[in-house]
């Protein structure tokens, strides 16, 4: 459906609020990215833990990070389209309260299968933060700056992810693990306290329907490849694999078969037809899944092969996420002067790079070079989230901006996951699965004898992620010059 272009003065421009209240709004915004990032990593160092207090098995601790980013896959683009019914604003509030709730209930966990429910609910929340923030972005800031502040935006995640991984090491260290997630609670009320006075829902309210079956049959799909993926790093390939394996993907047909017919989908495939979206989803869907593994796999190294702390391994990840934080703005306003395709995909190249000096770790290789990795993907970061993110937006349809950012959310989390079963599997296949599991969640470290063969596993797992970032480079490279907003769902 063809969209009228809006020129400058209308009643949609002189609606934007004051600078004042933007930059306020704004800073929301990246507090719920930033606290979002921080529960992506602060449990992986809490993993051990949590699994000794709670007596979770080894086969299932791992679910307490899947179940969270499942969550937040599952429901980004249904989240994003209530944001769209009920106001953007709204529901961004509506997601701190419910992390926030989450996070207290996991602080009170008192058994595996609590953990685990109460991390879904804590993803409930997430979802709604992060499916509606790059909406109120797009709400609240014209469109020739929205680079910029979708490079704020990256700050707030790399600012998290620091705070994650320090804070992690420092509780697992020095305190009770439950203040992992006890930690949300001053941080998400202060944020929500001030997102209630300055936040506004500015756009109009549709009703919409929820996909309730859509919802069910990719969230089933995704469950039985994913458990059958997490399975085969402790178990050889047999029949009930097979089955979840073939019935997930099965599923995932019949998904999209049911998304055509729908007459409001879950996943608008129509949002497809918008010229240069489909590349910049693709682009965030491998990076994440070449990237996002590439966290766990250096803390493997640290921890597995090197023998350091949880505290001493992640300091030495600092500087990346500082730099990537410092940077970010800087590519979002190189996004905003020459479009996506420059920033993004050197991004990419530059992330690629660092994967490559990964993969020369050893036995005995100097710590130094896990910093310039670290600096190397911190920069490429800067580079591609905010320009991809603001190609993204850019060209989706003012009427369903919330869909579009939760489709942006669903494509990479989808990437993040499979990442993380998929880094593990690979490297399971050096050493004994079982051993390479524990060390995968802390439990365990390597002694002197498997250490080459598990760094040797290490960098096939490296190298398997440099081959998915050479394909988000390659989408990102396709996508050419953004064009205005001329296809789109009416919905």
């Amino acid at each position: 459906m063809s969209v009228p272009h809006r020129a400058p003065g209308t009643v949609a421009a002189a609606a934007r609020p004051a600078p004042e209240r933007t930059g306020l709004a704004l800073l929301v915004v990246v507090i719920g990215v930033m606290i979002t990032a921080v529960d992506t990593t602060i449990v992986i160092l809490a993993l051990p833990e949590i699994e000794s207090a709670l007596r979770v098995p080894l086969a299932s601790v791992v679910w307490v990070i899947v179940a969270y980013l499942l969550v937040l896959t599952l429901l980004a683009t249904q989240l994003g389209r209530l944001g769209d019914m009920y106001g953007r604003a709204r529901m961004y509030e509506a997601g701190f309260g419910i992390f926030i709730v989450g996070s207290l209930c996991c602080g009170l966990a008192w058994n595996a299968l609590a953990i685990i429910g109460f991390r879904v609910l804590q993803g409930v929340g997430g979802a709604l933060i992060a499916a509606n923030s790059g909406a109120v972005i797009a709400e609240m800031v014209p469109p020739e700056r929205r680079g910029r502040a979708y490079g704020f935006n990256a700050i707030g995640w790399n600012v998290g992810a620091i705070v994650g991984i320090v804070l992690g090491g420092l509780i697992v260290t020095y305190a009770s693990w439950r203040w992992v997630f006890l930690i949300n609670l001053p941080i998400g009320g202060l944020a929500l306290g001030v997102a209630l006075r300055v936040l506004r829902d500015r756009g109009p309210h549709r009703p919409q329907r929820i996909d309730w079956v859509g919802m069910a049959l990719l969230g089933a799909g995704l469950l039985g490849i994913l458990w059958a993926i997490i399975q085969l790093a402790t178990r050889a390939l047999d029949w009930r694999l097979g089955i979840a394996l073939v019935g997930g993907a099965a599923l995932l047909a019949v998904f999209l078969w049911w998304e055509r017919r729908h007459p409001a989908p879950m996943l608008d495939l129509r949002l497809f037809a918008v010229p240069t979206l489909t590349p910049s989803l693709l682009a965030a869907l491998f990076q994440a899944l070449g990237n996002f593994a590439v966290l766990f796999l250096v803390i493997m190294y640290l921890q597995g092969v090197r023998h350091l702390s949880p505290l001493g391994a992640s300091l030495l990840l600092v500087p990346g996420f500082i730099l990537g934080g410092v940077c970010a703005p800087l590519g979002g306003r190189l996004a905003d002067r020459v479009g996506a395709v420059v920033p993004a995909t050197l991004g990419l190249g530059l992330q690629a790079l660092s994967l490559l000096l990964y993969a020369r770790l050893g036995v005995h290789s100097v710590l130094w070079l896990v910093v310039v990795a670290s600096l190397v993907s911190g920069l490429g970061a800067a580079a591609f989230y905010p320009a991809n993110n603001a190609a993204v937006m850019r060209v989706a349809p003012p009427r369903a901006l919330g869909v579009a950012s939760g489709l942006l959310r669903m494509f990479s989390n989808i990437g993040m996951i499979f990442s993380f079963s998929l880094a593990l599997l690979v490297a399971s296949r050096a050493i004994p699965a079982r051993l390479a599991f524990a060390i995968f969640v802390g439990t365990t470290s390597l002694s002197a004898a498997p250490s080459a063969a598990f760094a040797a596993g290490l960098h096939a797992a490296f190298y398997a992620s440099l081959v998915l970032v050479g394909i988000a480079a390659v989408f990102s490279l396709s996508r050419g010059r953004p064009t205005a907003r001329a296809v789109g769902p009416a919905a």
